[in-house]
């Protein structure tokens, strides 16, 4: 039997890299929210403290939901960090790539702009750079998985999208928004079927879509 591969551990040389070319501070960033079928794309940004880091940041995907919530209240204590989301309209009107872009855009902004707290140099998550970020950047593919700041913001991003849709799973009781966060599991689907669609769910998506399309397709 052939060895594993070892998975890759997120650590901190590619800010170490930018930081040593002059390009100080680094602001991680990371979204989440692309594969739901409601609520908005959510995206964060994270400058770390080099002397002040979290022990145990890691992949969002990886860790428990009890873990997240502890690394995401040490983060917020010990580092720079911003959260921003792109709404569902947006979505709709703009496609959930660009609509991912344009949280992230956000939640850079929102780091400030008083010297020392605008991003020498960013690190984005995935393969793809937004368009409008405020200077230098790097797409880091699996970048939650290899750079601590890319996997800070994940972490962040994912905490508060989740808080996020058990709020509105309150506004609209019968999908379980507070277990699947808006993905299209078994039990959202069929709700969908016997709810409707609300003014959260991605008219843009084809589930969605197709459902709303029967509706009209009934009523003519």
């Amino acid at each position: 039997m052939a060895p594993q591969t070892p998975k890759p551990v997120a650590d901190f040389s590619l800010e170490t890299e930018a930081r040593l070319a002059g390009l100080w501070p680094v602001a991680g960033v990371d979204e989440v929210g692309r594969g739901p079928l409601c609520g908005p794309v959510t995206a964060a940004a994270v400058i770390l403290d080099p002397a002040n880091i979290p022990q145990g940041i890691g992949d969002s995907k990886t860790l428990s939901a009890a873990k997240r919530e502890m690394l995401a209240g040490a983060i917020m204590a010990s580092a720079r960090w911003s959260v921003a989301h792109a709404s569902v309209a947006e979505i709709d009107r703009l496609n959930i790539l660009n609509a991912s872009h344009l949280a992230m855009e956000r939640a850079v902004a929102g780091l400030g702009l008083a010297p020392g707290f605008v991003p020498g140099f960013v690190l984005v998550d995935g393969n793809r750079l937004p368009r409008s970020l405020p200077g230098p950047a790097a797409a880091v593919v699996k970048g939650d998985a290899k750079s601590l700041s890319i996997a800070a913001a994940s972490i962040l991003a994912k905490v508060v999208r989740d808080h996020l849709m058990v709020d509105l799973a309150q506004q609209h009781p019968g999908y379980g928004w507070e277990r699947n966060a808006g993905y299209p599991t078994q039990d959202h689907l069929a709700a969908l079927l016997n709810l409707g669609v609300t003014p959260q769910h991605r008219r843009s998506f084809k589930p969605v879509h197709n459902i709303l399309y029967q509706e009209h397709s009934i009523s003519r």
